[in-house]
């Protein structure tokens, strides 16, 4: 059974790996990623997830297709994947001291057309943030590509308190649902 990953993130690939998953292809979805109109983040994480999933399955007919998406919300407030030093710094600023969501959902659909959707929910809380650490965690610049503008994989995880959840959703890809989905698609994990 071939398994299509719908991720350009090196992180989802690598974190398939740590559950012995190796992708037969690598195969990304190019869609419009704009929240619609008060959108909450969850939804938003499981419709971009699903609309992933959809367009490459429609490219790899009969394989298994696992897509994903990851999203960091301060209450109702969709942080962007931080591209600029000004979008990092802001979304630093507003996580500093305080708890947020992580919203990690994951679409597989199978060789059948059938999709089974995931969505991981997680806590994180960052330690009030000075000047002088965030300005480090820029100069750094694993920030750059990041929803919310930090890596927990990284040098941000000597700045976060606190987390209540998965791991690996926070990181991008909720491995125990994951596994979940493709025992329940009939992919050998063995």
């Amino acid at each position: 059974m071939r398994l299509i990953l719908a991720s350009a993130s090196p992180r989802r690939r690598d974190l398939l790996g740590q559950i012995g998953v190796v992708p037969d292809a690598v195969d990304p979805a190019d869609i419009d990623e704009t929240p619609h109109k008060a959108e909450l983040p969850s939804v938003y994480a499981a419709r971009v997830a699903a609309e992933k999933g959809a367009l490459v399955a429609g490219r790899h007919a009969g394989a298994l297709v696992l897509s994903g998406d990851t999203v960091v919300a301060a209450g109702r407030r969709i942080l962007p994947k931080a591209e600029a030093e000004d979008e990092a710094r802001a979304c630093l600023s507003l996580l500093s001291g305080r708890r947020h969501r992580v919203f990690s959902a994951i679409t597989l659909i199978d060789g059948k057309g059938v999709a089974r959707h995931r969505l991981s929910t997680n806590i994180v809380t960052f330690k009030p943030l000075d000047r002088s650490e965030i300005d480090a965690y820029i100069a750094s610049d694993e920030w750059r590509g990041k929803a919310g503008g930090y890596a927990i994989q990284g040098r941000a995880a000597g700045l976060i308190r606190a987390i209540q959840g998965s791991h690996s959703a926070i990181m991008g890809l909720p491995l125990y649902e994951t596994r979940a989905l493709l025992k329940a698609a009939g992919y050998s994990l063995d």
